[in-house]
Formats: C-alpha cells, sequence, structure tokens
C-alpha cells in the first residue's frame, strides 16, 4: 500500500513540498552532469519522479522522460511539465528499451528497502543510461548521516492551508530500516481535520551504496548538493563507462 502523501494527500502535495523549493538543488545536478558528461547531455530520465518538481527545473536544460509508480503524482506531474514524456512503471523493473544521457534518481530511492530492491533500482538505470553517460542517486541520507529529529513547516494558498511536523526516528539501529512519521494539519476555510502518516524508508551505509553501484558497471564519485539554508550532503555521481 502506497502512503497517504501519494495518494489520498496528493491534492495537498504542492503545499507539502512547493516546486520553488527544488530550484537549486536542480541547479547543483545540471552542474555536476556538465561535469561528467561529454558532448554535453540533452536527455534525461528521471526515475521516482513523482509530482514532477525536479523536472519542472530540470526541462528548461534537458528533453525529460518522468517515470512513476504513483498514477496520481503523475497526473500532478503532468500538470506543470506538460512537453515532458511520462512513464508509469516501478523502478526496480522498468525498461524503456532506449538509453539517456543522463539518469537521475532522487529521494523516492529510500523506499527500497533491502539491497535487494536497492541494486534492482541501480541496475534499472544503468541499463538507461548511454555509454559514456551518468547517473545521480540523491538519497535523503545513508546510514552514517541518519539522525533521530523532527521537522515543522506549513504552506498557505487560495483559502487552504496545511501545517506539518515531519518525525524521523530510527526503532532498531542494526537494520536498514526507518520510520519518518508525518502528522498533518489541514485547513480548508473553518475547517480542519488532521491525518497521520506512516513512511518506512530504506538506509544503507556509504559503503553499500558504493559496492552495489560499482558492482552494476558504474563508476562512483560523491558531490555537494544543497539542502537549504546554506548547507549540503554528498549524493552519488556515477559514470557509465
Amino acid at each position: 500500500m502506497q502512503p497517504l502523501l501519494y495518494t489520498e494527500l496528493v491534492p495537498w502535495y504542492r503545499l507539502i513540498d512547493p516546486v520553488d523549493d527544488h530550484a537549486e538543488e536542480a541547479a547543483a545536478f545540471i552542474t555536476a552532469f556538465d561535469r561528467a558528461v561529454a558532448p554535453a547531455a540533452e536527455t534525461l530520465l528521471e526515475l521516482g519522479a513523482g509530482a514532477g518538481h525536479n523536472g519542472f527545473h530540470l526541462k528548461e536544460r534537458y528533453r525529460c522522460t518522468l517515470t512513476d509508480i504513483s498514477l496520481e503524482m503523475q497526473a500532478l506531474s503532468r500538470e506543470i511539465n506538460p512537453s515532458c514524456e511520462h512513464a508509469l512503471g516501478d523502478m526496480r523493473s522498468l525498461r524503456l528499451g532506449r538509453t539517456f544521457d543522463v539518469v537521475l534518481v532522487h529521494d523516492a530511492i529510500v523506499y527500497m528497502l533491502t539491497e535487494a530492491d536497492l541494486r534492482a533500482a541501480m541496475e534499472t538505470a544503468f541499463e538507461h543510461t548511454r555509454p559514456g553517460g551518468a547517473a545521480i542517486f540523491a538519497p535523503d541520507c545513508v546510514k552514517e548521516t541518519l539522525t533521530d529529529g523532527y521537522e515543522v513547516f506549513g504552506e498557505d494558498d487560495e483559502g487552504r492551508s496545511l501545517r506539518c511536523l515531519a518525525w524521523t526516528w530510527d526503532p532498531d539501529p542494526h537494520d536498514c530500516l526507518f520510520n519518518v512519521d508525518y502528522a498533518f494539519l489541514l485547513r480548508e476555510g473553518d475547517s480542519v481535520k488532521a491525518m497521520h502518516d506512516r513512511h518506512v524508508e530504506g538506509v544503507f551505509p556509504r559503503t553499500t551504496w558504493e559496492r552495489l553501484l560499482t558492482a552494476v558497471g558504474y563508476s562512483v564519485e560523491t558531490f555537494a548538493r544543497p539542502i537549504g539554508d546554506g548547507a549540503s550532503d554528498d549524493v552519488f555521481l556515477c559514470r557509465r563507462p
């Protein structure tokens, strides 16, 4: 069963994850791809593109193909990215039968809960990366950077308001899973309702990432990805020979 965030809460998604919040990150992805790929990349595949918020910025540079497992999220993406190709599919098994200059796998990769699932998603990316092309994998965290904590955020838009507490916590530090619990307050006019949505996500050591990416055929390095307020983390830039 998919989390409420990608089903029942889809009408609220633009307030949960504003499109403009992806601009700085997308620019960093373009810079990294420019450094990794010659001649300059023209085509991009995103696996787990969700509502298309990365694609909204990346389509200014690339011909984008945006894939996701959720029909509801793809409908949101089509609203803001009508010029982009869309394809429904699971990143572990999708095969489009062609390659792209660059491939992006953003935070949807955290729903790979086992090493087997993670490697399957990497194999999908590799199969769709042309020789001489590159892929970026941008998980929210790796095992070494996972910390318990919470954030509170909210947005308002034309009579609707959303407030959310997102609580990240690890019930068992010895396994490769952690939880993110979202508590939403949703207001329309004078009516307010509360919803709880739990996401069970996968987290793996940096060495596991590097081992699996190398095993599928990539050469691997990291680069700094901006995450807001002047902070950054390291994500994976992978070249296909």
